[in-house]
């Protein structure tokens, strides 16, 4: 037995923790202090243009003229555009200790070309909350996470809920409508089989945990589910902690039909007899489809459900001028009475 072998795991085990958590502290501590470093030099520029008479003029003059001597000093990382934004930034958060150390410098610009303040505040929180990387907190606010989650809730529900003030109480709260799938990487085919986008998000789960939201973990694929002689599988069961139920998915590659809703309620109903303890809340069932029925939707599940859900998703985000034109829509459609349960289940 050689000396590694005799060595307690355990111990080894700790010594790795402390010397990864080190650097991992490290890289943070530079992130943080670099984020800062730009904090400080909108705050010289913001106290030194208000000698200005001119402010405006005085400042946009200002910066140029600085960045020309730092930039030929320290490099490109000191632009007039980035002297702007660390600017902006200040402006933004006049107070250092509003800056968290969880964010650093490339999230604070995505975050600082945000006008709305609740919306930059949510994506601020979820962002720290979640420990989103840079690229995460892109996608995010690309695919209108925070509008998507509008179209079922009220602002105020929704930030109390990234602020830790409340736990979320109704599966709308966490689950969006419409879901984006981008990350699949799949070609725009006219169709595809479910079991082949079922693989993909199984390959993409890190990326579909991303986007189903906060609270969720794998339970597992193709669940078998056995009634007597009979056989059924479930595409993907997960968990989600803080609703403190089951979450049963079905994937469809077409329009939502009363036959899916049928199937998906069969299994939602067996998960809550055969497998939810007494203590947990009702198990949640969605439906994906590429199209759906509102009204089909609603004639076929009972009034007053709350647990049977149907998203339409895509496989790639929209452009920017698709953006636009739903924002039209969704405005034209506000001006001819239409509710906000009208919007989501036409999106």
């Amino acid at each position: 037995m050689n000396d590694l072998q005799k060595t307690d795991s355990g111990f080894l085990d700790d010594m790795r923790s402390i010397i990864l958590g080190a650097r991992i502290n490290a890289v943070r501590s530079v992130e943080y202090t670099r984020t800062m470093m730009y904090w400080h030099l909108g705050e010289r520029i913001f106290v030194e243009e208000q000698r200005g008479q001119d402010r405006a003029e005085y400042g946009s003059s200002l910066i140029k003229n600085i960045a020309t001597h730092l930039e030929a000093e320290f490099g490109s990382g000191f632009s007039a555009r980035q002297l702007e934004l660390c600017r902006q930034f200040y402006r933004i958060y006049p107070n250092s200790d509003g800056v968290r150390p969880q964010l650093n410098w490339a999230q604070y610009r995505l975050l600082i070309r945000i006008d709305d303040n609740s919306k930059r505040e949510y994506y601020e929180l979820e962002a720290s909350n979640n420990a989103w990387t840079g690229r995460e907190m892109e996608r995010q606010i690309n695919s209108q996470l925070y509008e998507r989650l509008l179209l079922s809730n009220d602002k105020e529900t929704i930030l109390a809920v990234a602020r830790k003030e409340r736990i979320p109480e109704k599966p709308s709260e966490i689950i969006k409508d419409p879901m984006y799938l981008e990350f699949l990487g799949l070609k725009r085919e006219a169709e595809y089989y479910e079991k082949d986008l079922e693989s993909a998000l199984i390959k993409h789960l890190q990326e579909f945990l991303l986007e189903l939201g906060n609270g969720f973990t794998f339970v597992a694929r193709q669940k078998r589910i056995l009634l007597e002689d009979d056989e059924f599988f479930a595409d993907l069961v997960f968990y989600n902690r803080l609703l403190r139920c089951f979450v049963v998915i079905e994937i469809k590659t077409h329009k939502l039909t009363h036959e899916d809703l049928g199937q998906l309620q069969m299994y939602v109903n067996y998960i809550d007899r055969f497998e939810k303890l007494p203590d947990e809340s009702p198990t949640v069932g969605i439906l994906l489809c590429t199209a759906k029925n509102e009204l089909l939707a609603k004639i076929t599940l009972p009034e007053d459900n709350t647990h049977i859900l149907t998203s339409k998703y895509q496989l790639y985000l929209p452009s920017e001028n698709e953006l636009v034109e739903e924002i039209k829509r969704l405005l034209d459609d506000a001006a001819n009475g239409k509710t906000l349960d009208e919007f989501a289940g036409e999106l």
